[in-house]
């Protein structure tokens, strides 16, 4: 390797992409594509940057493996940053295992984290989990013990364990301050204001206030019976009761426990569940059945009792009721979550990552662009879909993961 290339790395290493480029921009051979391919993924071109890191897997001969599984390792780092979760996992699992087995450990952590960052992504969380658990951080270098902790503290705040979030941010901080990457260093801080940041609302006793992430996992762990409105489950302690896939009993336990200790009328309860705006005797008699399933339901938890007016929630050994809900409530509020990372995001991606239709995403998304609330640039598969963040929300606790007890 020649003295232009290994500059040229270093310079990358260090976050310096145009020092990079002056050493390489005018050349062709296959190290100097991929170093040019890393360059315009650190300054966010990253069709140009995609298309260099091909080329240059390509251009290395076929006794060249490292060069190429570096390369495939690459072109899925680019595909993460762009939000293309349709890339083929099983290249980079391939390259991954090459790498390894030429002793290339550092290389093949990095694919190892890519793995798990994009299995977070879309909400696989104990699988992410999972495989960080096998990544030895010993000999690894800062950066890349920066981009653990990180990955770290993405899964406990996915889970609600602000502990555990508080001390993974604190290691990515000191790593990513050694490593003198300053990307990196604002990659840590924007994942530290996540702790800071509202993380829900609580409704109860016809109040409501906005909660951190330690106040929610402080409620989650209490003996008050919690609606969580942000994973459809109604909880207490560890017993949890999902009612995430029948939404019409969960808007009624929603309008119960909103209004505990008091009952709730019939009349609202209907608007509530079934958008009725007058009522009938067929309404009554479906409010009386869906009332009879949600008490089935929630039997382990609490009573659904009837009164004068309507009905009330009456918790078996809890001391009070409260609501959680997202500090943000909207239609389409998941995929604003998604697109609130200010990531560019194709409409696959978000139908992968929301287990949704992608022609449901695309109704959502084209919803959300006639209220301006996002904005879209391409056409056909390059479409990308943006919106600024939500200022002062920590908008990645909007979307559900599975809490310990699920």
């Amino acid at each position: 390797m020649d003295s232009l290339i290994i500059a040229a790395a270093r310079a990358l290493v260090a976050g310096d992409p145009i020092g990079a480029l002056n050493r390489v921009a005018l050349r062709d051979d296959p190290s100097a594509l991929a170093l040019r391919g890393i360059a315009m993924a650190q300054l966010g071109d990253l069709d140009r940057a995609k298309a260099l890191m091909r080329r240059a897997a390509r251009a290395f001969g076929p006794k060249e493996a490292i060069a190429r599984a570096r390369c495939i390792v690459a072109e899925a780092e680019i595909a993460l940053a762009s939000r293309d979760l349709g890339w083929p996992a099983k290249a980079l699992d391939v390259a991954r295992m090459t790498l390894e087995s030429h002793g290339d450990q550092v290389n093949a952590a990095h694919a190892r984290h890519l793995e798990i960052r994009r299995l977070l992504l879309i909400g696989r969380v104990d699988e992410a989990e999972r495989l960080l658990a096998t990544v030895d951080v010993m000999p690894l270098p800062p950066a890349l013990r920066a981009v653990h902790d990180l990955v770290a503290a993405g899964i406990a705040i996915r889970r609600l364990q602000s502990k555990a979030a508080r001390a993974a941010l604190a290691r990515a901080e000191s790593a990513a301050r050694h490593a003198g990457i300053p990307t990196l260093t604002a990659e840590v801080e924007a994942a530290s204001r996540a702790l800071t940041s509202p993380a829900a609302r609580l409704i109860g006793h016809g109040n409501e206030g906005l909660l951190l992430l330690e106040d929610v996992e402080a409620w989650l762990a209490s003996d008050a019976l919690v609606v969580d409105a942000c994973r459809g489950v109604v909880r207490r302690a560890r017993t949890v009761v999902s009612l995430a896939t029948r939404p019409v009993l969960f808007a009624l336990a929603r309008a119960l426990g909103e209004a505990w200790p008091g009952d709730v009328p019939r009349t609202v309860l209907l608007s509530c569940a079934f958008g009725a705006k007058f009522t009938d005797e067929s309404h009554r008699a479906r409010l009386r059945v869906e009332i009879g399933r949600l008490r089935a339901a929630l039997c382990a938890l609490a009573d659904v009792t009837a009164t004068k007016q309507g009905f009330a929630l009456v918790p078996h050994a809890a001391p009070e009721v409260v609501v959680l809900a997202p500090p943000v409530e909207e239609e389409h509020a998941a995929v604003l979550a998604f697109l609130a990372d200010g990531e560019s995001w194709s409409s696959s991606a978000l139908s992968l990552a929301l287990g949704a239709s992608q022609r449901t995403v695309q109704r959502a998304l084209d919803s959300l662009a006639e209220a301006g609330k996002v904005q879209s640039f391409g056409r056909g598969p390059a479409r990308r879909w943006v919106t600024p963040p939500i200022p002062g929300f920590a908008t990645t606790l909007l979307l559900p993961a599975p809490l310990p007890g699920d």
